[in-house]
């Protein structure tokens, strides 16, 4: 299954953005195509099932969490563009705008996502390195000779 299968307009799908670490996705939740997970690499262009895409059983779990947590598993599909980052980071961040999708598509969907801690960011960085030092906090070994 391709995007070119299928029309993403406002009347089939919402739409969400998540972010994690340096990962980025744009996801679109549609209701005309349930069960139907479809992501596209920005790096390369190519579309890959998410299942095959994340690789890992429990990175899939996680990216269909707001599903389960607003009851709706089932009646939805995912178009999601992603960039930067890993894997992990990118299913996080599918996860985010999954959950900010299911909001936009119905408001009453709040309640459940926030108690499931599904709608704050995760603000962790990668802190930078600092000059004279080996990484962001592991300094240089002294030697006194």
């Amino acid at each position: 299954m391709k995007l070119k299968d299928f029309k993403i307009t406002p009347e089939n799908s919402h739409y969400g953005t998540g972010r994690r670490k340096e990962s980025i996705a744009r996801v679109w939740i549609l209701k005309d195509q349930p069960n139907k997970f479809i992501v596209r690499v920005d790096e390369t262009g190519k579309e890959y099932d998410l299942r095959d895409y994340v690789q890992r059983e429990t990175l899939f779990q996680k990216v269909m969490l707001p599903f389960k947590a607003t009851g709706t598993e089932g009646k939805f599909g995912i178009y999601a563009t992603v960039e930067g980052g890993g894997i992990s980071g990118q299913a996080e961040a599918i996860m985010y705008g999954v959950a900010k999708a299911l909001l936009a598509h119905n408001s009453d969907f709040r309640t459940p996502l926030k108690k499931a801690k599904l709608l704050a960011r995760d603000a962790r960085e990668k802190e930078r390195k600092k000059y004279a030092q080996m990484g962001a906090r592991a300094k240089y070994r002294w030697s006194k000779r």
